[in-house]
C-alpha cells in the first residue's frame, strides 16, 4: 500500500508543483507533469529516509512530495534547457 500511496501523493504533488513553479522549460503535458511529480515523491521519500526524517518504509507526506517534485522539475528544466541550446 505504501507504493500506491506514494504514487497518489506524487500525482497531486506534481500538479501543485507545476502551479507553484511554471516556466517555459517545464513539461507542458499533464501526463508528464504528473509522472515527474510521482518521481519527485519517490525522491523525497528516499532522501527523507536517508536523512532520517522518515522511518524505513515510510513515504513522504504531501509537503515533502511537493518539494521533491519541484526539485525534479528544476532538474528537468535544466536538462531540457541544455538540450535546446
Amino acid at each position: 500500500m505504501g507504493i500506491i500511496w506514494t504514487i497518489i501523493i506524487g500525482f497531486i504533488a506534481g500538479i501543485v508543483a507545476k502551479f507553484l513553479m511554471p516556466g517555459k522549460n517545464e513539461p507542458q503535458g499533464f501526463v508528464l507533469t504528473a509522472i515527474l511529480g510521482i518521481v519527485g515523491a519517490f525522491v523525497a521519500s528516499y532522501l527523507g529516509q536517508a536523512l532520517g526524517f522518515y522511518a524505513p518504509g515510510e513515504g513522504a507526506g504531501l509537503i515533502g512530495a511537493i518539494v521533491g517534485a519541484i526539485i525534479v522539475l528544476v532538474v528537468y528544466g535544466m536538462i531540457t534547457k541544455n538540450r535546446a541550446a
